[in-house]
């Protein structure tokens, strides 16, 4: 009887071994590229917002995906690709080594390219422009807002993810690429364009004094991206406005996409005293808030221009000033972009972007897929930044009434 319990017990034994060293990856020697790929499953398995990961077992996804014999490290990058759009999710993504230093650079506030923003529409899937930079090289090949990038160097860009596409408008000062452009109105030619990528400063603000109304000055601030430099800059545009007697403020979010989140926090608290800024919600379900503290810059009068590609930081401010009762919102229903990325460097150099938490407006609105809705709701037609601030402006014109109005009535009272 001992004896027969002595090689059950072996038989075990080997069993145990035998699982451990041939039919169990987790204690496996992993490869450089298995390692790359579980890194980037725990990352999104500790921080993703969706701890049911979109109703599906992302145990059994890891091992599933870490039984592929990986042979290229671009071939890991296609299976954490693979392994992040089961989440249904487009804001969680994988960015290349490329694509994650050029975001980088981005937010840091200069790069070389050829000045656009884009985004993929989300009713067409087709690329877009949300808006050219100011003084870019795109805005000199008379590229405009809601244009469709259709080729780039001849590519289609249907087969491209977003980030692919910036990458490859990207690129060094001097050197040229091809744009095939679908314009946004109707009945206009599509054309091929060539442009040379330039370097841009990427300084966020432009503020001047509006010329139209000599009796009231109005000072003027577009803020096109929250950069690292955008709080400063904007607080020394307020404090070079005032300093020339302005007496009402035009904030420009429109084709805003947004940026650093903290940064738009830092933004909102230049216009606020006291009140919440943002709340935001965590996985599991934990609230936390921001809030405005000191004293606000300026206490003069405010209108924000927003339209659909005011998005996600861009937001956040809008909505901290509408619900604050600090400025009157004037122009389209935002984007709609509710969800905060966290990024996370991976050891090669690349980068993953988790969606880590949603916020809401200091009314607790959850705007995603809904937007913003103006107080003043003026639509228009997409203009270039040439005409910013002119009469086919209707939006800053519609701003310039409200405020002179209430300024007026203020005055009469």
């Amino acid at each position: 009887m001992r004896k027969r319990a002595f090689w059950v017990t072996i038989l075990v034994i080997c069993s145990l071994l035998l699982n451990c060293f041939v039919g169990n990856p987790i204690v496996s020697a992993f490869t450089q590229d298995q390692k790359l790929l579980l890194q980037s499953w725990r990352l999104v398995n500790q921080a993703y917002i969706d701890n049911s990961f979109n109703n599906q077992d992302w145990w059994s996804l890891r091992q599933q995906f870490l039984q592929r014999h990986l042979h290229d490290r671009e071939e890991t990058y296609d299976t954490i690709d693979e392994m992040l759009a089961t989440l249904d999710e487009p804001f969680t993504r994988l960015l290349r080594p490329g694509q994650y230093h050029n975001l980088q650079v981005s937010t840091a506030g200069e790069l070389s390219g050829v000045g656009l923003q884009i985004n993929i529409n989300p009713e067409t899937g087709n690329l877009e422009v949300v808006a050219p930079l100011t003084g870019s090289p795109a805005e000199s090949a008379g590229i405009k807002a809601r244009d469709r990038i259709l080729k780039i160097d001849g590519v289609d860009t249907t087969t491209l993810t977003l980030d692919e596409a910036a990458a490859k408008m990207r690129g060094s000062n001097g050197t040229q690429v091809s744009l095939t452009i679908e314009p946004y109105q109707a009945g206009k030619v599509i054309r091929k364009v060539n442009i040379i990528r330039a370097n841009i400063s990427l300084s966020p603000v432009f503020a001047d004094i509006d010329s139209q109304n000599q009796s009231i000055p109005i000072g003027y601030i577009r803020l096109n991206q929250f950069s690292a430099n955008a709080a400063q800059d904007v607080a020394d545009a307020v404090a070079n406005l005032e300093q020339q007697g302005t007496k009402a403020y035009i904030l420009d979010l429109r084709n805003n996409p947004g940026g650093l989140l903290q940064v738009g926090i830092e933004v909102a608290r230049l216009w606020l005293d006291d009140g919440t800024i943002v709340h935001t919600v965590n996985r599991q379900g934990i609230r936390d808030s921001f809030s405005a503290f000191g004293s606000a810059l300026t206490k003069a009068p405010l209108a924000v221009l927003v339209n659909k590609g005011t998005a996600s930081a861009s937001e956040i401010l809008a909505g901290a000033l509408q619900d604050n009762g600090r400025g009157i919102l004037v122009g389209e229903k935002t984007f709609g972009k509710g969800l905060i990325q966290s990024l996370f460097e991976l050891p090669d150099g690349a980068g993953l972007a988790v969606t880590v938490a949603k916020y809401e407006t200091p009314n607790h609105k959850d705007i995603h897929k809904l937007g913003i809705v103006p107080d003043e709701v003026v639509s228009q037609d997409p203009i270039n930044y040439r005409e910013i601030g002119t009469d086919v402006d209707l939006q800053y014109q519609a701003a310039i009434k409200l405020l002179t109005s209430n300024i007026a009535m203020a005055h009469a009272s």
